[in-house]
């Protein structure tokens, strides 16, 4: 999708974009092939090649920091699909949302393994910075409001793409909490952790710190966990659904993907 998209050139918007996919000009190499392109002057026309020449050689150098700058917020899924081998998914746990709030756990993961970082465990905020460098992309839900602003009190938040799936969902009309798009999509949880909340999470913490015992702390991660590997699940629906809502039908690269199963 992303070699398809024009919107990270200045004084292209989404509308002038469509329009130019329904002219016929579908990718990067279609615009800078072409001659001449309906409503743009050959000097308008030169600065957008050299534009998509810079971009190409963001993509050929994994850098998807110049995406993050050029593309509209909202238009950061288009960046997925290629980048999907260095996503990092993330979730974090804390004591409360009010000002000496703490946190307790950050999830991580790359879709699959689960890497949990734990208070008073193995918490380094130096190391974990370091692994949100990393990534190419970064995939949350509701981590614009949340846990971005929470994490950016501990680390320098490094400049990487954001992905923010409740603002992705709503746009194609899956509304609500994580739980409940889960269950729109028929995504299951093991029945251990099934019936728990975000305020089950902070009871769960506060039980293990009181008593020691680690069979709540292992139900807290195993909570986390699910809500961290869920977001890749819901990030290659919501992407693909996405992908066929933007482009026109003799431009889509997939099929309707339908709700998973």
């Amino acid at each position: 999708m992303i070699r398809k998209s024009f919107a990270f050139i200045d004084g292209i918007g989404i509308r002038k974009e469509r329009n130019l996919w329904k002219s016929g000009i579908e990718d990067w190499d279609a615009f800078i092939s072409a001659k001449r392109i309906l409503g743009f002057s050959d000097s308008r026309k030169a600065y957008a090649d050299r534009q998509i020449h810079a971009a190409k050689k963001a993509l050929f150098e994994n850098d998807s920091s110049f995406f993050a700058r050029k593309l509209p917020s909202s238009e950061v899924w288009r960046l997925y699909e290629h980048f999907k081998d260095e996503t990092l998914f993330l979730d974090i746990e804390t004591t409360g949302v009010w000002k000496n709030s703490a946190i307790t756990v950050v999830g991580l993961s790359d879709g699959y393994d689960f890497r949990p970082m734990i208070k008073g465990v193995n918490l380094d905020f130096g190391r974990l910075q370091q692994q949100l460098s990393a990534c190419k992309l970064l995939v949350t839900f509701n981590g614009s409001s949340f846990d971005l602003p929470f994490l950016s009190k501990y680390v320098k938040m490094p400049e990487v793409a954001h992905l923010d799936l409740k603002h992705a969902c709503a746009r194609i009309s899956l509304k609500g909490g994580l739980k409940e798009i889960e269950r729109t999509l028929g995504l299951s949880r093991t029945p251990l952790v099934d019936g728990l909340h975000g305020g089950d999470a902070l009871t769960l913490w506060r039980m293990f710190r009181v008593t020691g015992d680690d069979y709540y702390l292992k139900l807290l991660l195993q909570y986390n966990e699910e809500d961290t590997i869920n977001l890749r699940l819901i990030a290659d629906f919501a992407v693909k659904e996405l992908c066929n809502r933007t482009l026109p039908l003799e431009v889509k690269p997939f099929i309707s993907p339908g709700i998973l199963q």
